[in-house]
């Protein structure tokens, strides 16, 4: 014992000792970086930077760029249109040893090709254009103008081109826009792949708006952004067709610009997810991560693994029990979606997450779960090797894979941290498994969390760095991982849950957050290694009656402003003040209105008297249909239960919003008869259970504490915001349904109990279950009174 500890201390003494001799070493190291400067000007002519002095004894690497169409990653020069400014990123080696630091960035301006002039300030889109030279006068598109497509390139360029004219067809009211091929005329919208501008990369594209305007990029999916920039200026004038005249050359700082979505423990429906890759091309977001599994907290359950909720989304016939049996997609579904998401260039990234989060899988196949951490965990053992090798092969094989795209995600997050060793060979295994298919791995970050000697394949391999707890960014970049910023503690919401954020704070994130900061480690911009940025919604609250348009409203103001941030970073032209007017003109993309959002002259955007057909609101919404229902002479609408409805304009309003009316119900309705009915949601005169007035959406029931009495006029108002619902009953406030939870006997903790509705207005009545009664003096305000 004596003889160890004296080693032990001899041990200490010796590395204590060359810590520090390396101190002083590291301390000079650090120096000879910081003093790098950059003090050449880049004039015109020149092809390629001229490389800073090293100091002494160091040689300087040039390792990237945040402007790689300009200065690229070789230092070559590409000439912008106007002055821009670079960050160069250096690392500084080391002779001696060829140990390696990162040089602080260096900042250069490179003139461009134009002088900034008078002309026509750069149109207001976002994410904003990178660099802009104004022309004057503007472009005007008219009904006979076409989408012209360069022969040459009519394979790659039609699926793209097709997109834009039915999105434009649908911005401008239904004008018909004939695509075809050949030459421009004046007033054309022109494409083409014969780019004279290669270092914009496969995103960048160079646009040239005049009394025609012509696009040119080197690949379809710049050629595809370009039009997402025409829809957004169009959508912002209001005839939907002047264009500022000048020429943009326009590209993304990040490749990678992501949305993930807990499809896992609440299902969206495939249409949503169809609208879903619209809205997130309309602002050059290019990543839509679906996360296909996961389960919920067995403390909400009563801690029985039985009763807590597990789902896996996708079709699956090698386990047909595994499929959910409250929403899933089929692979025909699943093919599709991302075949639409080709044509919008968006990736789809699925993600079956395992080892951990796999009560779905466990429940399936029981001796694949582990007693000892729980059966959300899998037990690694060769059962489980067996299982998820199977349910990745499925999706994987053969020449048309239900996975089509390049990348899939493996998860591997959170397992135990005792079992690190079985943790990290369970994770090579499935990142080389995929990549036998021929397909490149993402995974989530947990390699620090789990430290071990098991060797985990890094090359080629992406990580999203989620928490640096679990995955430290600097470590993981020196094992050869690239990552994805995607920091809880900036960029996870996690809805009604009291911790991350409900809404995230979109101000701070536009002036402080850009996808080289991970928690708090920031790399220098440029870093080749830090490929973009994802934010994240996350269900982990099953069962607490968030819809699909509750995450939405927290997902456009955060989508908006990421948007920004992962193609612009910041720059000097950044301004929260300037981008918010932008982004509150700006919607969801033609055709798209998941906020049910309605506008109108004035507050009030609907108004029915019942003396005619006719909408009193001044917006032009008449009565539509009309079947088996009266306009009676003392202005009332008469339903008579059953198949009884009037057919209005809108299906819907949102938050925030107010409904008020007068009812006279008649005596001897049914259970759940229909005041107000849309293909989502229902206002009902008797709920089921309790017979008092209440709302369906979504699966889930709600009611409010009142009977509306029968046969006797009574004024209802019903307004809503994205906090709840609540009820005036002849002018005075009845019930708040707002800021309930769900208790539990067997902890302290509780869920949120969300009762909000967004308002359905298709039908007065209902096609199958109508409330028998009248109703009148409707009006629908696109804000709350109270």
């Amino acid at each position: 014992m004596k003889y160890t500890t004296a080693l032990f201390f001899c041990g200490l003494l010796t590395a204590m000792s060359a810590a520090a001799q390396q101190l002083p070493d590291s301390a000079v190291f650090a120096q000879a970086a910081a003093a790098v400067t950059y003090k050449a000007a880049i004039t015109g002519d020149m092809r390629a930077i001229t490389m800073p002095a090293a100091p002494e004894g160091y040689r300087l690497l040039l390792r990237g760029t945040d402007r790689l169409p300009v200065i690229d990653a070789n230092g070559n020069i590409h000439t912008p249109l106007v002055s821009s400014v670079v960050k160069l990123y250096f690392v500084l080696q080391r002779l001696k040893d060829s140990a390696t630091l990162d040089v602080p960035n260096l900042t250069v301006t490179v003139p461009g090709k134009y002088e900034s002039g008078s002309g026509n300030t750069a149109p207001g889109v976002i994410p904003a254009l990178r660099e802009w030279y104004g022309g004057k006068g503007s472009y005007q598109l008219a009904a006979g103008t076409s989408l012209v497509i360069d022969p040459v390139y009519a394979a790659a360029l039609l699926p793209g081109v097709t997109a834009f004219q039915q999105d434009l067809q649908l911005l401008t009211g239904g004008t018909r826009y004939q695509v075809r091929k050949g030459k421009p005329g004046k007033g054309d919208i022109y494409f083409t792949l014969s780019s004279p501008d290669t270092s914009v990369g496969e995103e960048g594209y160079l646009m040239q708006i005049t009394d025609r305007i012509t696009i040119q990029a080197p690949h379809h999916k710049g050629a595809f952004w370009a039009t997402r920039t025409i829809l957004q200026i169009l959508e912002q004038d209001a005839q939907h067709r002047h264009i500022p005249q000048g020429i943009t050359r326009d590209y993304p700082k990040y490749a990678v610009r992501s949305f993930v979505l807990d499809a896992g423990r609440k299902f969206f429906s495939i249409d949503f997810l169809r609208h879903y890759v619209k809205f997130m091309s309309y602002y050059k977001m290019n990543d839509f991560h679906i996360h296909l599994n996961d389960n919920g907290f067995a403390k909400f359950f009563g801690d029985n693994w039985d009763s807590t909720y597990a789902a896996f989304r996708l079709e699956n016939t090698t386990y047909p029990g595994l499929t959910a049996k409250d929403g899933a997609y089929s692979k025909r579904e699943f093919i599709a979606l991302q075949a639409l998401a080709d044509s919008f260039a968006v990736n789809i990234i699925p993600e079956i997450d395992v080892p951990a989060h796999s009560l779905a899988f466990t429940r399936v196949e029981p001796q694949t779960a582990s007693l000892t951490y729980g059966r959300d965990h899998l037990n690694l053992d060769s059962a489980s090797y067996r299982m998820i090798d199977n349910v990745f092969r499925e999706y994987l094989q053969g020449p048309e894979p239900v996975f089509k795209g390049a990348e899939v995600h493996i998860g591997t997050d959170e397992y135990a941290k005792k079992e690190a060793e079985k943790f990290r060979a369970f994770t090579d295994h499935y990142i080389r498994f995929v990549e036998s298919f021929g397909k490149k791995v993402r995974m989530w970050g947990s390699l620090t969390h789990a430290r071990g000697n098991t060797p985990v394949k890094s090359d080629g391999v992406t990580m999203n760095a989620w928490y640096n707890g679990y995955a430290a960014p600097r470590d993981m970049i020196r094992q050869g991982y690239d990552l994805i910023s995607t920091p809880d503690g900036w960029l996870y919401i996690v809805p009604a849950a009291g911790y991350y954020y409900d809404y995230l704070d979109v101000q701070r994130l536009y002036n402080k957050w850009e996808p080289n900061m991970i928690g708090d480690v920031t790399f220098p911009m440029g870093h080749p290694q830090i490929k973009g940025g994802a934010f994240a919604v996350w269900n982990d609250h099953p069962g607490n009656g968030i819809t699909a348009r509750d995450v939405h409203d927290r997902v456009f103001p955060a989508m908006q402003v990421l948007a920004e941030k992962m193609w612009n970073g910041h720059t000097e032209r950044s301004s929260y003040n300037t981008f918010r007017p932008v982004a509150l003109q700006l919607g969801e993309g033609p055709g798209l209105n998941m906020r049910a959002k309605v506008t109108g002259k004035t507050t009030e955007v609907l108004a029915y008297d019942f003396a005619s057909a006719a909408d009193n609101s001044g917006n032009n919404r008449n009565m539509q249909e009309m079947h088996q229902a009266l306009l009676t002479p003392d202005k009332t609408l008469l339903l008579k239960g059953g198949r009884s409805f009037v057919q209005t304009p809108l299906t819907e309003i949102g938050y925030n919003y107010t409904v008020q009316f007068e009812i006279k119900p008649a005596a001897g309705n049914k259970p759940n008869a229909v005041i107000f009915s849309s293909p989502d949601a229902a206002v009902t005169l008797l709920q089921q259970e309790t017979g008092k007035l209440g709302f369906t959406r979504e699966g889930y029931h709600y009611y409010f504490n009142y009977r509306v009495p029968v046969n006797v006029w009574t004024t209802i108002k019903i307004t809503g915001n994205n906090k709840g619902t609540s009820l005036y009953v002849n002018g005075k406030l009845a019930e708040r349904l707002e800021g309930a939870t769900i208790a539990f006997s067997n902890t302290k903790d509780k869920i949120a109990k969300v009762q909000t509705l967004v308002f359905p207005l298709a039908y007065i009545g209902d096609k199958t279950n109508s409330f028998a009664g009248e109703i009148k003096n409707l009006k629908v305000l696109n804000t709350v009174e109270d």
